[in-house]
């Protein structure tokens, strides 16, 4: 098969589909994106919303056209694909369970893929294996869930080799407390013990620029720090915790390790680390953060060496794996249980 030929088989290929590939580099770009900084701007999103609407448009009319099966069929794919798959990143949103990029992610799949596209080949074409469901944004879903579970086995395995055996190792490696400031992902552990849903480390950065402290501050000092007489007047911006958004917060001082002023703000004396005065502060969650997850994370990082904690990986990660497996190949969870003889 040569090149030029090839190339000429994939342009004659449906225009709408075509398009759909601009999708492919957006998708891979916010993955490395989402990797480095853990975020993602919404400004990506709109323009891929814009294409999948006319997308389907287009995909519609030609539906209409044809009429009989071909249009009922188009209306299945539709409704599974925004009714089913599309909510499905709302509600883990809601949940917890998923980043706001990743919720939009989904949804735009959702829009942009209701259906199976066609890539032709001089000798067939791609993906090579459909469903018989034919939804391919819920390819993309299946895929990259089962893309997301090589994250947790290559943590246990790293942590195997280091003979660090327990149920963590699956979602967790331990880090050196003074470096914890400058990771992503969340505390595994509280001074209770084990928990899976510890402080959040953009929430700890937001709290700490507030405060114009260091970790290594707060681990010099932690009784002055712990007591709510010491927050000072000026407070700093918080930022939303990235780690380019503000003063590096792990070694060193920053301000407001001077002694402060008198507070001119009403003291609780019943909020250790002034926890609560920083979440009403901000008018803000700080990523769904409690005071009382706060004050234990804090607790833990003043005192201990080493904490467990899990990277927390971006699940728009797996699925621009789960999206270009599928564009090449199709559904892998679909493979497997043909493999095993549970599908046709």
């Amino acid at each position: 098969m040569t090149l030029v030929p090839a190339a000429e088989t994939l342009l004659s290929s449906p225009p709408t589909d075509l398009l759909r590939l601009s999708v492919v580099p957006v998708f891979l770009w916010a993955a490395y994106r989402d990797i480095q900084t853990r975020r993602v701007r919404d400004e990506l999103w709109a323009p891929l919303l814009l294409l999948g609407v006319v997308a389907l448009a287009v995909d519609g009319l030609a539906a209409v056209a044809v009429g009989g099966p071909r249009l009922q069929l188009f209306g299945i794919h539709l409704a599974v694909s925004l009714g089913i798959v599309a909510p499905l990143g709302y509600v883990f949103w809601r949940l917890g369970g998923f980043g706001g990029a990743d919720a939009k992610a989904i949804i735009v799949l959702a829009l942009v893929f209701p259906e199976f596209p066609v890539y032709l080949l001089p000798n067939g074409s791609l993906p090579l294996a459909e469903t018989p469901l034919g939804v391919f944004s819920m390819t993309v879903l299946s895929n990259a869930v089962l893309v997301g579970l090589v994250s947790p086995l290559l943590l246990a395995a790293r942590n195997l080799l280091a003979g660090r055996i327990s149920l963590t190792m699956f979602v967790g490696r331990p880090a050196d407390v003074p470096d914890v400031a400058s990771a992503y992902g969340s505390l595994l552990e509280t001074p209770d013990g084990l928990t899976r849903r510890g402080l959040d480390l953009d929430a700890l950065r937001m709290y700490l620029r507030w405060r114009q402290l260091t970790l290594a501050d707060v681990r010099r000092d932690p009784g002055r720090y712990r007591s709510p007489v010491s927050l000072a007047n000026e407070t700093g911006e918080p930022t939303d915790g990235a780690l380019a958004a503000g003063p590096d917060v792990t070694g060193g001082s920053l301000p407001g390790s001077d002694a402060p002023a008198p507070a001119v703000r009403p003291i609780d004396a019943d909020d250790p680390w002034g926890a609560a005065a920083f979440l009403a502060a901000i008018d803000s969650s700080a990523y769904g953060t409690t005071p009382e997850q706060l004050r234990a994370g804090l607790d833990v990082l003043a005192e201990r060496e080493t904490v467990w904690l899990t990277p927390g990986l971006p699940f728009i990660v797996p699925m621009a794996v789960g999206l270009v497996v599928g564009l090449l190949y199709g559904d892998l969870l679909y493979a497997l249980l043909a493999l095993v003889g549970l599908a046709p």
